[in-house]
């Protein structure tokens, strides 16, 4: 079976279109052209924006033009990561996607539901002729995943409606009314070339085989960070060697969970098989700690070639002590929604950049601004004590409840009226872009919903087939109720 052939029909003939066009995060140029051919192809009056956000407009049918115009609104980028055994280039190559019994997946990367269903739901609902509604906007923004840059921009006037229906939750069933904040810290070392010393052999000490996720709804989880392990692993060495590093890696985008890191370091030669020993204890006790949620974690230790050179030994002492130290993972539950993640963090890469620098990158969330504030400053106290340069991103604002909002009504009971039972209504950890249009927009009535998604920002990305057709039926009959204009 092959993606088009499930239903509802029409949707995941247009997410498939989506999938072939290479959409990465700030490289949107291309998804953009698509969106404005399908418009013209399909004589839909739209506009777009300097910074590339898209809206699409849908008149009323007949008889809903009382309706409120209502924005239907997704992201068009995707998070772009892969199995480092696979071969693809998100610049180029489409997505290649598996039906794989009750879920539909990608093989070996990600699958770019998130945002993509959403995308491919309002094409659907632009282009049917069967659908009854109110007025539409159909709105999709540029690069959410890695700053909320097109939710950030969007200008005064872009849109008229005063209802927001955003399409990129990940749970069918559930209704989100609120997410937390965010903002990014970094943390910049500068090093020292160094000639190698003598009698040296390199090793390349690598973490592997990890869930990775996203860095806001699962967070709570417990997964394993492929730089915290690394760090863990090479503080064991340095208790028991003198030993010199050359080149580091790990993790790769803010709100991603770090899957996989390597070193290469240098030692004496008669250390190796202690080093060997030392992994393979290490592995053993990690393995056990995580043997719940990382049933696939691997260590690997290898033959490196020679490098050109060391990173200086305060750096690398420097390095290594922040690495330790910088917090990872929940830092407080709220005390008003039970089992909501309130404040976090994600220690999320580690790169080796030009001008001899390591690049520390973390990402911190709360739905209280104030504890988000109180994370940055955590972890930037921890770079400024090991002698890193700070740099924060402007971050986002979080999106505050309305628990008597008029369209979360609507939505809750449509829901009930299909499928005998109430949704469940929650706020999210993981960041939306609802925060930031109500900056632009503070008369916006927001609900966000959608079918079932796991690991997303991995490669073992999925969505769920049957709640597709569920969240989508639910969409048709919520657009056929939509609060009155005049109410």
């Amino acid at each position: 079976m092959k993606m088009t052939d499930l239903k509802p029909t029409i949707l995941w003939q247009c997410f498939d279109e989506i999938t072939k066009v290479p959409r990465p995060s700030k490289k949107e140029e291309k998804i953009i052209a698509y969106l404005e051919e399908f418009a013209r192809k399909h004589n839909i009056d739209y506009s777009k924006d300097q910074i590339g956000n898209i809206v699409m407009r849908k008149p009323a049918t007949k008889g809903y033009e009382h309706l409120e115009t209502v924005i239907l609104q997704s992201h068009m980028d995707m998070v772009c990561e892969k199995n480092s055994d696979v071969v693809h280039d998100f610049e180029k190559d489409p997505i290649r996607t598996v039906v794989d019994g009750d879920w539909l997946r990608a093989e070996g990367t990600t699958l770019g539901a998130d945002n993509g269903i959403g995308c491919a739901a309002q094409m659907a609902v632009l282009i049917s002729n069967d659908i009854e509604h109110g007025p539409l906007e159909c709105l999709f923004t540029v690069d959410e995943e890695t700053g909320l840059t097109g939710a950030q921009n969007i200008q005064p006037g872009f849109l008229s409606g005063k209802i927001l229906l955003n399409l990129d939750s990940e749970d069918e069933g559930e209704m989100f009314i609120g997410c937390a904040g965010g903002k990014d810290t970094q943390g910049l070392f500068t090093y020292k070339k160094e000639e190698l010393p003598q009698g040296y052999i390199f090793l390349k000490v690598s973490v592997s085989g990890l869930r990775g996720g996203h860095s806001g709804g699962d967070i709570h989880l417990g997964l394993g960070n492929a730089n915290k392990l690394l760090a863990r692993f090479l503080m064991e060495v340095d208790k028991e060697m003198s030993w010199v590093l050359s080149e580091i890696k790990g993790g790769n985008l803010r709100n991603a969970i770090a899957r996989e890191a390597y070193a290469i370091i240098g030692i004496e030669a008669a250390k190796k098989e202690t080093v060997r020993v030392l992994l393979n204890e290490f592995s053993a006790a990690v393995e056990n700690e995580l043997s719940a949620v990382e049933p696939s974690v691997k260590f690997s230790l290898e033959t490196a070639e020679t490098p050109d050179f060391k990173i200086d030994c305060t750096t690398k002492h420097n390095l290594l002590l922040a690495l330790i130290v910088c917090p990872h993972g929940v830092l407080g539950m709220s005390h008003e929604i039970e089992g909501l993640v309130e404040t976090s963090t994600n220690l999320a890469s580690v790169k080796m950049i030009e001008d001899n620098g390591i690049l520390i990158g973390t990402s911190q969330r709360s739905s209280t601004e104030s504890l988000k504030i109180a994370a940055c400053d955590q972890v930037a106290s921890t770079f400024r004590l090991a002698g890193a340069e700070v740099r924060h991103s402007d971050g986002y604002p979080g999106w505050k409840p309305n628990p008597n909002s008029k369209i979360l009504q609507a939505a809750s009971d449509t829901y009930e009226e299909i499928f005998g039972k109430k949704p469940a209504i929650k706020a999210i950890h993981a960041g939306l872009e609802c925060g930031l249009f109500l900056d632009k927009y503070p008369y916006l009535d927001m609900v966000s919903f959608g079918p079932t998604l796991r690991d997303v920002h991995s490669p073992a990305e999925r969505i769920e087939i049957k709640t597709v057709q569920m969240w989508w039926d639910h969409l048709l009959l919520l657009l056929k109720r939509i609060p009155s204009a005049k109410a």
